[in-house]
């Protein structure tokens, strides 16, 4: 890692901080006092998802996320990891609303907070069924288990919606490479521009 990088992860974290405070209390304020109490109704169970997931130095740390699927669907696999049948018997109409919107993803502000994720970086792997990933990532130095995981990255950015794994690998590791303020700034404002339609993935 780059002497200029180490000079910017204090300051990254910083902003993690301060800014995952700020987002805590807007989202509370606007989405999770409805979100919460609608998602345990038509889940007909606990709102939240809770999965163990590889941090830094392949930490297994648990990410939060709103439950956007029944209670009995599989807890190791991701919707994305479905065939189309099996994702619409276990899908909720309001889950695949929090999908769409991104919104299943807001309470990784927790574990911004906590110190266990930043906003930018790799996206964490499942502990439980994503060792090809972990295979692909490890075959690079330096690579995705060097930092933090984040809610958005530079392969999501880039990839849009596929999910190779060896493709996904090269997109971190060249993350890492050139991790900086003003990369994840870019990154930040793709993922933001994305999110509203303002620009198209692949």
């Amino acid at each position: 890692m780059r002497t200029s990088q180490k000079l910017y992860l204090p300051l990254k974290r910083l902003i993690g901080i301060f800014g995952s405070l700020v987002g805590i209390i807007v989202c509370f304020a606007l989405l999770w006092w409805w979100v919460l109490p609608i998602n345990a109704i038509v889940t007909k169970g606990h709102p939240f998802f809770v999965q163990g997931r590889y941090g830094k130095n392949k930490k297994v740390f648990k990410m939060i996320k709103f439950r956007s699927m029944k209670m009995e669907a599989d807890p190791n696999l991701a919707p994305s990891d479905m065939d189309a049948s099996k994702q619409a018997s276990m899908d909720t109409g309001f889950g695949k609303f929090l999908r769409k919107t991104s919104i299943d993803e807001t309470p990784q502000l927790l574990n911004i907070f906590i110190g266990q994720m930043a906003f930018i970086g790799p996206r964490p792997g499942s502990a439980h069924n994503e060792e090809f990933l972990v295979e692909c990532r490890e075959r690079y130095t330096p690579n995705a288990y060097d930092v933090k995981p984040g809610i958005s990255g530079y392969a999501q950015t880039a990839m849009g919606r596929e999910h190779d794994p060896e493709e996904k690998a090269k997109y971190d590791h060249e993350y890492v490479t050139k991790m900086s303020l003003w990369f994840d700034i870019k990154i930040f404002v793709y993922t933001v521009l994305k999110l509203f339609g303002a620009v198209k993935g692949r």
